[in-house]
């Protein structure tokens, strides 16, 4: 009786999307105006054709033994965010749902090629080489898109390398780390306060803290910057538990964006906007001010979905989602958000105490933190928490790069929970 009623929770996305199309009047009782929603009957054969690989996919995870609430977890968010997209961009909902059966058939893969993936964790430096590559391609062959040059293009179809180059990141510092997590913990140098090991060890890691303060530099990429950059704290910490790293990293990041507000006036902008937005309301700080009033409007219930007015924030299907959530499902909706995610993060958690082999350990910890760290680098972006970044909320916002890597490191966890019992 459980693992039917596991294999049933699918369902609900599916559910979900057959009320949006069915509640997607207009608020006075008429009917939207013409265009504005995509056809009805396209739209349920799109939600039938998500429906059908969900429910496959969470007949073969409870088959393999794997952790059973990791991806109904991903399928509620991914519902949410069709829901949003359905609401704000009716043009692309259908869009959206393609990449989400996409997502769903790269987890499908994974799941299928484990044995051959996790290899790769035995080849560290070439996965740092791979990880460098990625990142250095939209600064020989990129496109500039909504401020940022991450993008590369190909006739319709535009992608973002650092989604990959995210997880390759994961997979190379859980390698390094563990090979030499012996040489790390014992540091053999004092400087000042700090216990550090001869530097050829930590050089990888002050390369990866390079290249994320060139992203924010050169590709005008905040978001992807913080990502990387806080991953290779946290999983350093979490492999040696040094609070020297930690210093350090601070230390290093401090230096690198003094040296980058005082030489750069798009960075001076990005920090004067985060520091007093109300200097340039109607300008630079526009989206930040709107995503404010939205926050605002929404209060503890929200306005009712389709009662709010998120159109006013440009770009609010991708970076200010989260804002359109909180003014039209309020604060509780938005916390139910947040404890989505937090669910995610704790299921992998488990995921990563069970694991017995570290290197994999590593790697569950990593992918568990880099979809936390995610979710609060975007959201401590759209609250003015933190300056405003331009990467997704993992599974809700509109992008299928974003969307793809999700399902990526979905199924990562899930490779890893096999054979563990959860409760």
């Amino acid at each position: 009786m459980k693992n039917w009623s596991l294999m049933l929770a699918p369902l609900g996305f599916v559910l979900c999307g057959m009320g949006i199309l069915y509640l997607k009047m207009n608020p006075n009782g008429g009917p939207l105006p013409a265009g504005a929603v995509p056809g009805s009957l396209n739209g349920f054969l799109w939600l039938a054709g998500a429906a059908l690989p969900a429910l496959f996919l969470q007949a073969v995870i409870i088959r393999r033994r794997e952790d059973t609430v990791l991806f109904p977890i991903v399928l509620m968010l991914a519902g949410v965010g069709v829901a949003e997209i359905a609401r704000l961009k009716p043009e692309l909902m259908i869009r959206q749902l393609q990449w989400i059966i996409v997502g769903m058939l790269v987890l499908l893969l994974v799941l299928r090629f484990w044995g051959h993936i996790r290899r790769m964790l035995d080849y560290p430096y070439l996965l740092g080489i791979g990880c460098v590559l990625l990142l250095g391609l939209p600064l020989l062959f990129g496109t500039e898109i909504g401020g940022s040059k991450n993008w590369l293009v190909f006739g319709p179809i535009s992608i973002q390398p650092s989604e990959l180059g995210k997880i390759v990141l994961v997979f190379f510092l859980a390698a390094y780390l563990s090979d030499h997590r012996r040489v790390l913990t014992l540091p053999s140098h004092r400087f000042l306060l700090l216990r550090l090991p001869p530097l050829r060890f930590i050089a990888p890691l002050i390369c990866i803290w390079g290249m994320a303060v060139l992203m924010f530099v050169v590709e005008r990429d905040l978001g992807s910057a913080l990502l990387f950059f806080g991953m290779a704290v946290l999983m350093t910490y979490m492999a040696t538990g040094s609070k020297s790293y930690v210093f350090l990293a601070l230390v290093f990041i401090g230096a690198a964006a003094a040296v980058s507000y005082a030489m750069f006036g798009h960075v001076r902008v990005r920090f004067d906007i985060w520091l007093n937005p109300w200097q340039d309301p109607n300008g630079m700080a526009y989206q930040v001010v709107q995503s404010m009033f939205a926050f605002g409007t929404g209060g503890i219930w929200g306005t009712g979905f389709g009662y709010g007015h998120p159109g006013f924030i440009p770009e609010v299907h991708t970076d200010f989602i989260f804002a359109a959530i909180a003014e039209e499902m309020g604060l509780v909706g938005a916390m139910m958000i947040i404890a989505c995610y937090v669910m995610l993060f704790w299921r992998g958690i488990r995921v990563a105490l069970a694991v017995r082999n570290e290197k994999e350990m590593l790697l569950a910890g990593g992918c568990s933190c880099l979809i936390l760290l995610q979710m609060f680098i975007i959201i401590a972006g759209v609250t003015k928490f933190l300056p405003l970044t331009g990467i997704t909320l993992p599974f809700v916002s509109y992008g299928g790069s974003s969307m793809v890597a999700g399902f990526l490191l979905l199924g990562v966890l899930l490779s890893l929970s096999k054979e563990q019992e959860h409760g």
